[in-house]
This record gives structure tokens, C-alpha cells and sequence, in this order.
């Protein structure tokens, strides 16, 4: 089982969202998954190794001045 992010959450909730220590100490983990969801938006599964060639087959890294 994964400890859970203290550091992440805090910042996220004093840095982010600009609550004081009290109003965050006193979320709850749901509340503040929420308040994380509303402002990230949903979490999404990463790029698979398929989309990531696809991506790089349309859009290619060319050599500067070009």
C-alpha cells in the first residue's frame, strides 16, 4: 500500500488552493480529492507506447531552421 502524498496535498491544498492550515486540516480526503478533481480536471490513464509512436509518426522532431 502507498503512504499517502502528505507533501502533494498540502501544497496542493495551502499552495493551490489557498486555504489556511485550519480549513485544510480540517478536509476530509474526499473533499479534498474533489477540490483536486474540479481544478486538475479528471485523472486520465497515461499514453500508451502505441499512441505515443502514432504521435510522433504524425507530428516528427525536425532540426531547427527548418
Amino acid at each position: 500500500m502507498k503512504p499517502f502524498p502528505w507533501h502533494e496535498a498540502i501544497g496542493f491544498g495551502i499552495g493551490v488552493l489557498h486555504l489556511s492550515p485550519d480549513q485544510f486540516w480540517r478536509m476530509t480526503p474526499r473533499e479534498l480529492a474533489c477540490a483536486v478533481a474540479a481544478v486538475r480536471g479528471p485523472i486520465t490513464a497515461p499514453m500508451d507506447r502505441t499512441a505515443l509512436d502514432n504521435l510522433m509518426k504524425a507530428f516528427p522532431d525536425k532540426p531547427r531552421g527548418e
